[in-house]
């Protein structure tokens, strides 16, 4: 029987591109998502015996647990949990920051993904599985704009060795990969689909693909079961952590 991993976040980006890598490899995979015409175009590609698709709002913890709850029986076995859904919105410095943006990500990327991961923990330390949990570079090294984004991905950091610590002698593992400068829908949402940002930021920099990413995570999730992955933090050469602010007055 294949092995089971659930992603949440699989419509775009990471998520798409590990959907596509785990199913290639073998595996079978829930994923969730809000767009639901994109979660039936996966079943639909690779059929409803390799995949389980669960559309719905992470933020909505009510809809999550009904969603966990309807899990058919040949996927409720998961062996690898991939935490991937999440977002940044706007650019502005704090003090021009939206309140309302803020709280959004805050939802999505530290109690979405927190609730789902407590609701999973007990058949994940039943299979001795894995945890994958997607944060970023922004949650170390900070950058204008960045503020409460950066804060909810040094949460998924902190957290996962948090998980990591608490899991010891359970066999799970525990991963946080944080990646840098990536070409996905991320930009667009970030600047409310702002297509001329996105191909700005992202002109000549030979930046990390959703393919890069989800190579990383499959090597993670068959990695031999005595070896962690703490964490891995990934760049492209275009891009590193150089340069601090100063301001002249």
């Amino acid at each position: 029987m294949s092995k089971i991993i659930l992603i949440t976040g699989g419509t775009s980006g990471f998520g798409a591109a590990t959907v596509d890598r785990f199913i290639e490899g073998g595996w079978r995979v829930v994923t969730t998502g809000r767009r639901a015409d994109r979660l039936q175009a996966l079943v639909e590609r690779y059929g409803a015996e390799r995949v389980h698709a669960l559309a719905f709002d992470m933020r909505d913890a009510d809809a999550l647990r009904a969603a966990l709850e309807g899990i058919p029986p040949e996927f409720r076995d998961i062996d690898v949990l991939v935490n991937n859904a999440g977002l940044a919105l706007g650019t502005a410095p704090a003090q021009r920051a939206s309140l309302e943006q803020w709280r959004q990500m805050i939802d999505t990327n530290v109690t979405a993904l927190a609730t789902i991961t407590h609701a999973l923990l007990p058949r994940l330390i039943e299979r001795r599985g894995a945890i994958v949990n997607i944060s970023s570079i922004a949650g170390s090294y900070p950058y204008t704009g960045g503020n409460v984004y950066g804060g909810t991905k040094a949460f998924v950091t902190q957290f996962s060795l948090g998980l990591r610590s608490d899991l010891h002698g359970t066999g799970v593992r525990v991963t946080s990969i944080e990646p840098g400068l990536a070409q996905t829908e991320f930009t667009l949402v970030r600047t409310s689909g702002d297509a001329t940002a996105s191909d700005k930021l992202y002109e000549g920099a030979f930046p990390i693909t959703g393919t890069d990413i989800a190579d990383a995570i499959w090597w993670v999730a068959n990695l031999p079961p005595h070896l962690n992955i703490n964490r891995l933090e990934v760049m492209p050469v275009s891009q590193s952590f150089a340069g601090l602010q100063i301001h002249r007055g």
